[in-house]
C-alpha cells in the first residue's frame, strides 16, 4: 500500500507544533515503497538523549495510527 503524502506531511506538521515548541523540529527526507518514513531531527532535538525514544514511541506511533501504509520511522544523520 502506497503512503499518502499529502496526509503525511500534514500528520508532521502536527507533530512538528510539540517539537517546536520545545526548540526541536523535524523534516521529512524521504519514504519508500514499503512505507519506511526517514525524517531527519533538526535542532534541539537533534541532540536529545531521548529523541530515539521520542522517534519510536512517538513519532512513529502517531504516524502509524493516522497514515495508512506507514511500517517504520527512521531517523536519518
Amino acid at each position: 500500500m502506497a503512503v499518502d503524502k499529502k496526509l503525511l506531511s500534514s500528520t508532521i506538521d502536527v507533530i512538528r507544533q510539540s517539537l517546536q515548541a520545545d526548540g526541536g523540529d523535524i523534516e521529512l527526507v524521504d519514504v519508500d515503497k514499503d512505507g519506511v518514513v526517514s525524517l531527519e531531527m533538526q535542532g534541539a532535538c537533534a541532540g536529545c538523549p531521548l529523541s530515539s525514544y521520542d522517534m519510536s514511541m512517538g513519532i512513529e506511533r502517531i504516524l502509524k495510527e493516522h497514515v495508512p501504509g506507514v511500517t517504520r520511522v527512521q531517523a536519518m544523520m
